[in-house]
């Protein structure tokens, strides 16, 4: 299991440092084709409309976005997603899931809710899950107008490497771990970049009435603590109530289990020693994990052996496989939530 947006992941802090703004000027013919058989697009304009000028703030300070812009790079692991909602085909985006070697189109581009709105284009992956930083050459290269990177790990170094490149929109304001923002304050700060707030707006409200729908159909779920985990690294890794998938099943009405936050530290997620498994025996478990790490978790006799497993109450649901309702809960975008929440609500019906 790959746990999307890697949970102990190499520290942007430790490397930024270490990147040389020469990087900029040199080497720019270094790395700039595709890591897919399809040749990347070198149209995708932005949709028209949109309100300008507008200022974001953020949490490296504001960016004024002067005109609606054209050339759009997604930073932000998800981020991509919110701007095709909002009618942006990015030029370049980050492959939050590794795509199969050999296989084309991304896979990325090709989940049931984004698919459509991909069309024939083809973004540059310049950034794979697990990296320590994009790949600025290629950021460089597609010679964006606008970088956002809001679902994003990003620190001010490498903010303001983006920055020297084109205007760059950083995560919201109030985000305090990377993360850990609502879904709907992604949203919305996306949206405002490309001078379409209210049309963001009016996306979250739609998708909270379906969270609200939800609830009043299961005022059962109100009753019970749910968590969300992985099996990773022969280890379970539950997520927190601030990332985004801890976040929909307290949307739909089931309440989180704060011991897990404690324990994490302020990550999106945390990897449980034996002695601390218990922290999962809850009302409802919703296992986010392929076929062969979903058999590895239930063959693990300390999960096995809890309450929760033993009463049947956990949900496995495939990661990118099949259905890929894992891989809609982990991006809990304006795209892929409306889907998500179906399924998760179908698994414990």
């Amino acid at each position: 299991m790959h746990l999307h947006r890697t949970t102990l992941t190499k520290s942007w802090r430790r490397l930024a440092a270490t990147l040389s703004a020469a990087v900029l000027g040199a080497g720019l013919l270094a790395g700039c084709g595709s890591d897919s058989a399809d040749k990347p697009s070198d149209e995708a304009p932005a949709a028209a409309g949109g309100e300008f000028p507008v200022t974001v703030d953020h949490a490296f300070g504001s960016t004024k976005v002067t005109k609606a812009p054209q050339r759009v790079v997604s930073v932000g692991y998800t981020d991509d997603q919110a701007l095709l909602a909002l009618g942006t085909k990015p030029v370049g985006m980050v492959d939050q899931y590794p795509n199969p070697a050999g296989k084309s189109p991304d896979i990325n581009t090709q989940w049931p809710w984004v698919k459509d709105k991909w069309g024939k284009t083809r973004p540059e992956v310049i950034m794979k899950n697990g990296d320590s930083a994009p790949n600025y050459e290629k950021i460089a290269a597609l010679r964006p107008d606008l970088i956002v990177a809001v679902y994003s790990e990003i620190d001010k170094a490498a903010y303001d490497k983006l920055s020297k490149i084109a205007p760059t929109v950083g995560r919201t304001k109030a985000e305090k771990e990377p993360f850990s923002a609502p879904w709907q304050d992604n949203a919305r700060h996306i949206a405002k970049a490309l001078g379409k707030e209210d049309e963001g707006a009016k996306l979250v409200k739609g998708i909270d009435g379906k969270l609200a729908a939800a609830r009043e159909e299961h005022p059962e779920f109100a009753k019970q603590t749910a968590v969300v985990l992985s099996w990773y690294k022969d280890s379970v890794a539950p997520f927190t109530t601030t990332d985004v998938r801890g976040r929909l099943v307290t949307g739909i009405g089931f309440k989180g289990e704060k011991k897990i936050d404690k324990v994490a530290g302020g990550k999106f997620s945390t990897e449980l020693s034996p002695e601390r498994v218990d922290l999962v025996d809850v009302d409802r478990v919703f296992v986010v994990n392929d076929k062969a790490d979903q058999e590895s978790l239930k063959k693990f006799k300390l999960f096995a052996n809890l309450s929760v497993a033993k009463k049947g109450n956990v949900s496995y649901l495939l990661d990118s496989e099949g259905p890929a309702v894992g891989a809609a809960m982990s991006q809990s975008t304006l795209l892929s939530l409306p889907y998500a929440i179906d399924e998760l609500v179908k698994s414990v019906d």
